[in-house]
């Protein structure tokens, strides 16, 4: 014969137990749905990017990237760090055989663009008071990303597990760089700089020239 007091303690544990574990299936079926979530987004972020064509180097006689100037290399990276700073460049590096400029660009609220500006001037035959002056320019592209700070929650035997929810920053991240091949964009430079280029070299120029 079962005594009341049991039989009362067994009825108001039973209830109990039963919501205990209702709850327990229902924590561990939302833990599971999460993680089969956050699995999906994984799968999803490791498929394979499209893939950008190389684009073939070829090492032609073209004069897109080089010009000649009267005057020493100091004379004519004098002029090309004038040049650059009339445009806006920000230099970051200027000596007596290069300069080093930089440009800061947004074309778009979510996009930011810059371009390196390095110029190279070396001398010519020993004698003949000329330099030669090489350029290029590296385009930077820069997009903001968004990247979201998920928070961990404990879930007993299935461990600590990420849900999708916390907050978020916003960051730049390089999308793309390259050298620009503009012809008319080193042509345009290189008639600034004789525009800043020390007149005392085109005459020092001309005497020699008569002078052999």
């Amino acid at each position: 014969m079962v005594n009341p007091g049991e039989s009362a303690k067994y009825c108001f544990q039973g209830p109990m137990n039963i919501f205990t574990r209702s709850r327990r299936l229902a924590f561990t079926s939302i833990a599971l749905s999460c993680l089969g979530l956050s699995a999906c987004s994984t799968v999803t972020s490791m498929q394979p990017q499209q893939s950008v064509a190389a684009q073939p180097e070829e090492f032609l006689s073209s004069a897109a990237y080089t010009q000649s100037f009267p005057g020493t290399e100091r004379q004519t990276c004098e002029a090309a760090r004038r040049a650059l700073l009339s445009q806006g460049y920000v230099i970051g590096e200027a000596g007596e055989s290069s300069v080093r400029g930089r440009k800061y660009f947004q074309p778009e609220a979510d996009v930011h663009v810059q371009i390196e500006f390095h110029v190279t001037c070396a001398p010519n035959n020993q004698g003949s008071n000329s330099t030669t002056a090489f350029a290029n320019a590296v385009r930077d592209r820069y997009t903001l990303r968004k990247s979201s700070n998920s928070a961990s929650l404990g879930v007993g035997a299935l461990g600590s597990i990420s849900l999708p929810f916390g907050s978020s920053d916003d960051a730049l991240v390089k999308v793309a760089s390259e050298t620009i091949p503009s012809k008319q964009f080193y042509g345009q430079f290189f008639d600034l700089l004789e525009r800043y280029l020390d007149p005392t070299a085109t005459a020092v120029q001309v005497e020699t020239e008569k002078a052999h």
